[in-house]
């Protein structure tokens, strides 16, 4: 009897598995044709089941979730699933670009509340110090897809900001870190 259990909940279980990746391919069929809509629609499905996929299929996924939310502008979501591609796989560079960018979006939204807080004392340290905070967040991913594919207006960014928060040691070192940096970086995701 325990043994029938058993098969009929494996059976269960993979048949659920296979509705889930099959999701899946809709998910990236719906993303491939540019319907944001249905993108939606099936991503939002399947992040409660995600843990059914494959592991390479569930980095896959949840990076184009992050993708998804991105272009929805819904920012912190889109930074939740970078942040577990780049976890998983922390040579892809794609993932850091991303993180990279939103971070610095989320910093130059509080650098636009510093100058407009100017003789609020209390109110400028505050904000300095999130910025200081996301400009510390963005750096890192900044730093690997400068290393992994240059781009004179990324490298560029990545001077102006630490000349910002002033951390003259790390722009120096900044040459050093990109090529260490460069090594093994990856540039596709695949499911298999």
């Amino acid at each position: 009897m325990l043994l029938l259990f058993f098969v009929i909940s494996r059976t269960i279980y993979a048949q659920s598995a296979d509705v889930v990746y099959n999701q899946y391919l809709d998910f990236n069929l719906a993303r491939f044709d540019g319907d944001q809509d249905k993108t939606v629609e099936l991503g939002e499905r399947i992040l409660p089941n995600a843990d059914k996929l494959p592991e390479k299929a569930r980095v896959n996924f949840f990076f184009g979730i992050g993708k998804m939310y991105e272009d929805d502008d819904q920012y912190d979501k889109a930074i939740t699933y970078y942040e577990k591609v780049a976890a998983v796989v922390p040579d892809y560079y794609v993932a850091h670009r991303a993180l990279g960018y939103l971070y610095l979006n989320k910093a130059k939204q509080i650098e636009k509340q510093l100058s407009s807080s100017a003789g609020n004392s209390a109110m400028e340290a505050q904000l300095k110090s999130a910025y200081a905070a996301d400009v510390k967040m963005a750096l890192p991913h900044l730093e690997k897809a400068q290393a992994c594919d240059p781009s004179s207006d990324t490298l560029e960014i990545i001077k102006n900001l630490y000349q910002n928060i002033n951390d003259s040691a790390d722009l120096i070192a900044l040459t050093d870190r990109l090529k260490t940096l460069s090594k093994n970086c990856i540039d596709i995701l695949t499911d298999q």
